[in-house]
């Protein structure tokens, strides 16, 4: 017994080795971040201030690459291909759950085919009118579309982006029925509530903060737990009758599953020492965010409680599977 205990004991140590000698000397070289989105977008922005903040306690560079298309699954599933040695990251949003929960046929599994390495920043959407709307507040909005014959429409920056899902998530805990209009990105939405052709829109704080500013649109509510620290006036959606409502949109680093743990600590330390950067909280604060790390068992937390609460909505909502 005590001769296969020291056997078995043994055969740990061995397959450890490999972990513990790719970990030391890392890194030696550029690590990559790849992200799904447009560059100068949400997303490549937050990659870019905390890479460039990281850099300072890696001491190698971190360069930004965007692998768009498909909601970002093009660059997660590129991520989840490349080898374990954390030398290729990806800058992961809400859209990876979503995801998840609309893509039928997903070259990788979201949850278990990469290893979590800190979330980065949290940040709402908005619920946005046009300036001389005639509703006031959310619960005027919602009023009109319980009215007999109403034919009220949202818009969005496209189907299955975390946004529509929102969308969604409204009507089915408001219980009020609204119809989705979806758009070529949030730009393109934009453009359709101020020429008319739909009464509200979700979009993020960044892409609409413009127009807000220039009174332009005018926001009804923000879709976040609490108000949101730069438009503190701005009431909840749950504070305006909706119990239970709340999306909000996060940010986050992941590695390959397999990378070694040295090199995940070693990594969400990096992400953790970035966000006590002044600069770089108030960065991530001027593109509607509120920087928030994790450790990485919270982060697999989050990712999985987020693909359950998606899958519901998906199937609730008869969303046809991508």
């Amino acid at each position: 017994m005590q001769r296969r205990d020291f056997l078995a004991a043994g055969l740990s140590l061995a397959c450890a080795v490999p972990s513990i000698s790719r970990a030391q000397g890392y890194p030696d070289r550029p690590i990559r971040i790849l992200q799904g989105f447009a560059a100068g977008g949400n997303a490549d922005t937050i990659a870019r201030v905390v890479g460039n903040e990281m850099t300072k306690s890696l001491g190698q560079p971190l360069v930004v690459e965007a692998q768009t298309g498909a909601g970002g699954t093009i660059a997660s599933a590129a991520v989840a291909r490349a080898k374990p040695d954390g030398y290729t990251l990806l800058l992961a949003t809400g859209g990876h759950a979503v995801a998840g929960a609309l893509y039928s046929k997903l070259s990788y599994q979201t949850v278990s085919d990469f290893e979590m390495i800190s979330t980065i920043t949290f940040f709402p959407f908005l619920i946005v009118v046009r300036a001389d709307s005639p509703y006031a507040s959310l619960q005027d909005l919602l009023k009109a579309a319980r009215a007999p014959g109403a034919n009220i429409s949202y818009g969005t920056a496209g189907i299955g982006s975390t946004h529509h899902l929102a969308g969604e998530l409204l009507v089915k805990t408001a219980g009020v029925p609204m119809l989705h209009v979806p758009y070529r990105g949030d730009a393109a939405s934009i453009t359709a509530i101020l020429s008319g052709e739909v009464p509200f829109i979700i979009s993020p704080p960044t892409a609409v903060m413009g127009n807000l500013k220039a009174g332009k649109l005018r926001a009804l509510a923000t879709t976040g737990p609490r108000r949101w620290s730069q438009m503190p006036q701005l009431p909840t959606v749950q504070e305006q009758g909706v119990a239970g409502y709340e999306v909000t949109s996060w940010a986050g680093l992941m590695a390959p599953a397999g990378t070694p743990r040295p090199i995940v600590e070693q990594l969400n330390a990096a992400v953790q020492k970035s966000l006590e950067s002044a600069q770089v909280r108030a960065r991530l604060e001027d593109i509607g965010g509120e920087a928030r790390g994790s450790t990485p068992e919270e982060m697999r937390q989050l990712v999985q409680n987020e693909l359950r609460k998606w899958t519901t909505v998906v199937n609730e909502a008869h969303i046809p599977k991508q």
